[in-house]
């Protein structure tokens, strides 16, 4: 693999690689389909209706913003519409890899012709717009077309850079770099890569959770599971034909070493302290990686340029020795928000951000004291805010999208006595529970789960069963909706000689979650008690959106014991909330730039008008500054990124297929401004705290029903 890598990337300007699959991805896609069409929670067919759902996902997959193929090509395309499942019945890929090259071939005509437009003057006094969302566009019907299309895209890169200040020989430097390199990614691809991209886009056909995973992707899932790798502790990325130190892991064991700096790029790699070194300069990225990475107390050798030396050198040679790297990054932390009451005294909340559900299976198997698991390292933080004082408890699960099912049932054990947590169906009726069996609460108190969109499958779990056993509110968004469960099967257990190469895994969905009360949290998601106000539809996002999903249906509900009736609560608090929108000037910002959003987003195109581009910089930027003078007299500082909604829109970018993705993009910069969804949080969780007074509660709902029914509210 790493020997053709390097050939590829040395490949003389014009000359393409047709790909072609090998006997060993035969016999793995074989295996994958007999298991996708019979153990699957859904009833497959590997029929003709299937096949043009294949069809159409691959295409999808490869140009998701219809860039680079052309109406002549989707009509050339058509002859294997049917034929797909055929193909997969008989372990033909032929079809998959013959529609790749051309993939392939028409991503070099574009960056070719890319290249050569940055050659030609711009003028941008000319009133037209470019169409940077292309994905429910018709196909360009000829490369013309396409050429027209294109015309606007590197036009609009060009304004881009331009508006931000850069200089023409300096705009057209880095957006050369930029089309070669995306032809490189592209010629850099293996038959792996093609034979990945095609099951997945078979799996994703049957339904959105279905996977393929390679040997490399199953190596890099466990990773992100036990938080933890045998390596040296840096994120590595691409600048030009380089791979490039991205970030230093803290506490790794680069980080403890000292001399490996972001920045740096590496451009040959040896192992052992005498090993051959290997020129790695023009290699993928995830190859560089796998000879980085090796086991605990080994050496590897890095040959680095150093950010500050030219591609002519000097080199520097480090060496350093392999350790575990813990991922802190995606494990639990804890702060605490002071929130101060009307009567001038201060509550603290507790936040609690889990970024995954985490378990170190291995590490729990073999009974190791210290393997991670989120809910061990949540109980621990539990017990430090207790300590601390605090009064109420966040759980932040936004962009959490899931992990371990045992951890979902696991962490909801802290927060109730014991019961059933979440009810598990599966492909044959049987409904299993899983539940918690440990008796006591780590936290008693007053409780939300802070939940967004992109908070997914064991998070919706978990806040659907705070939800249901009335322990605590949800607050935030309507959550994905991915209420199936998926099982990891290995492709080597069933080969029938003992000397096959690895084959990957299938993660597979066998089965379907419903909540304590019956209902699933499949595609509805988990919609919470105080909804915050948010941009655009939900319809357009999470589960709803997915082609094939499963629909929303629902069991008997197990027999649980609720913790409590939360209803006036939350009425009372939500009152609180709504009264806060209204007046407070930092929710007043954010329906405003809610509004524009919805407004503008639609459009899906952009003006190439540099007058019009430039006066609507000035507007945002002139909000900008009157927030900013605004923000000064706040007692809590600004609230509200003042991020533009419509700066990701109003770039342009190409919605990328395959190792398409910008390389120039700049990484965002940390933000220590408040979150203002995570400080409302902790303001409704004091809310709680002062109503966990029954004789108060009663009050003020009392008063609240006066008012809304004198109103004439319903």
């Amino acid at each position: 693999m790493v020997a053709t890598s390097t050939a590829w990337a040395s490949l003389p300007e014009g000359d393409a690689v047709q790909l072609q699959p090998s006997m060993e991805q035969r016999f793995t896609s074989n295996i994958a389909t007999k298991l996708l069409t019979n153990w699957h929670y859904k009833t497959t067919k590997l029929d003709d209706q299937l096949s043009e759902a294949i069809l159409d996902s691959y295409i999808e997959m490869l140009d998701p913003n219809r860039s680079y193929f052309v109406a002549t090509d989707i009509s050339e395309f058509q002859r294997f519409r049917h034929g797909m499942d055929d193909a997969l019945r008989h372990s033909n890929l032929t079809p998959a890899f013959d529609i790749y090259n051309v993939y392939s071939d028409r991503v070099r005509e574009r960056a070719e012709h890319a290249r050569a437009r940055l050659e030609q003057p711009f003028d941008f006094t000319v009133d037209e717009d470019y169409e940077y969302d292309r994905t429910e566009a018709p196909w360009a019907l000829n490369s013309q077309e396409l050429d027209e299309i294109w015309r606007k895209r590197v036009k609009n890169d060009y304004l881009r850079l331009k508006l931000a200040g850069k200089e023409h020989d300096d705009i057209l430097k880095l957006l050369d770099e930029r089309y070669e390199n995306m032809d490189r990614r592209v010629a850099e691809l293996e038959s792996d890569d093609i034979f990945n991209y095609f099951m997945n886009a078979f799996a994703q056909s049957i339904e959105p959770h279905t996977a393929y995973l390679s040997p490399r992707g199953s190596e890099n899932f466990e990773i992100s599971m036990k938080l933890s790798l045998e390596g040296i502790g840096a994120l590595l990325g691409r600048e030009s034909e380089y791979t490039r130190i991205e970030r230093v892991v803290p506490g790794g064991p680069a980080d403890q070493d000292g001399r490996l700096k972001a920045g740096d790029r590496v451009v040959a790699v040896g192992q052992d302290a005498d090993g051959k070194m290997v020129d790695v300069v023009g290699w993928r990225v995830d190859d560089v990686v796998d000879l980085i990475r090796g086991p605990k107390d080994s050496v590897v050798r890095l040959e680095v340029l150093p950010e500050d030396v030219g591609v002519e050198g000097p080199s520097t040679v480090i060496d350093i020795v392999r350790n575990e790297v813990k991922l802190e990054e995606q494990a639990a932390s804890s702060r605490v928000i002071e929130v101060e009451q009307d009567n001038g005294e201060l509550t603290k909340i507790g936040v609690i951000d889990l970024p995954v559900f985490y378990l170190d299976f291995n590490g729990m198997a073999q009974n190791l004291p210290d393997y991670r698991s989120s809910t061990r390292d949540v109980h621990r933080l539990i017990d430090e805010l207790e300590a601390e004082g605090v009064e109420g408890l966040v759980i932040d699960l936004r962009n959490n999208g899931g992990g371990s099912l045992l951890e979902a049932t696991t962490l909801t054990g802290l927060f109730i006595d014991r019961g059933p947590v979440v009810q598990v169906k599966s492909s044959n009726g049987r409904v299993s529970t899983e539940e918690d069996d440990d008796p006591g609460m780590a936290w008693e108190g007053p409780l939300a789960v802070l939940v967004n969109r992109y908070s997914a499958s064991a998070s919706e779990i978990f806040a659907a069963a705070i939800q249901d056993y009335g322990r605590g509110i949800v607050i935030g968004e309507p959550t994905f909706g991915k209420g199936t469960v998926q099982s990891l099967m290995d492709l080597d257990q069933y080969s029938m000689t003992s000397d096959s190469p690895q084959m990957g895994q299938l993660k597979i969905t066998q089965a379907q979650f419903f909540r304590v009360n019956g209902g699933s949290t499949q595609n509805r998601g988990v919609l919470p008690d105080i909804r915050f106000p948010t941009a655009g539809d939900p319809q357009e996002y999470g589960e709803r959106s997915l082609d094939n999903a499963l629909p929303w249906t629902e069991i008997d509900a197990a027999s649980y014991q609720p913790a409590g009736d939360l209803e006036r609560m939350v009425a009372v608090a939500d009152f609180h909330f709504q009264d806060r929108v209204t007046s407070e000037q930092e929710f007043r910002w954010l329906l405003d730039d809610i509004e524009e959003y919805n407004a503008e987003y639609a459009e899906h195109r952009v003006s190439l008008l540099e007058t019009e581009r430039r006066a609507d910089m000035d507007r945002r930027e002139a909000k900008r500054e009157e927030r900013k003078a605004l923000e000064a007299g706040l007692a809590d500082g600004p609230l509200v990124d003042d991020t533009d909604p419509l700066a990701a829109a109003e770039q342009g970018e190409d919605i990328a297929g395959p190792e398409l993705d910008d390389e120039d993009a700049a990484e965002d910069e940390e933000d220590d401004r408040p979150d203002l969804m995570l400080r409302e949080s902790a303001r409704i969780v004091a809310d709680m705290v002062e109503l966990s007074d029954s004789q108060l509660l009663t009050q003020q709902f009392s008063q609240m029903t006066d008012k809304t029914s004198g109103e004439g509210i319903n």
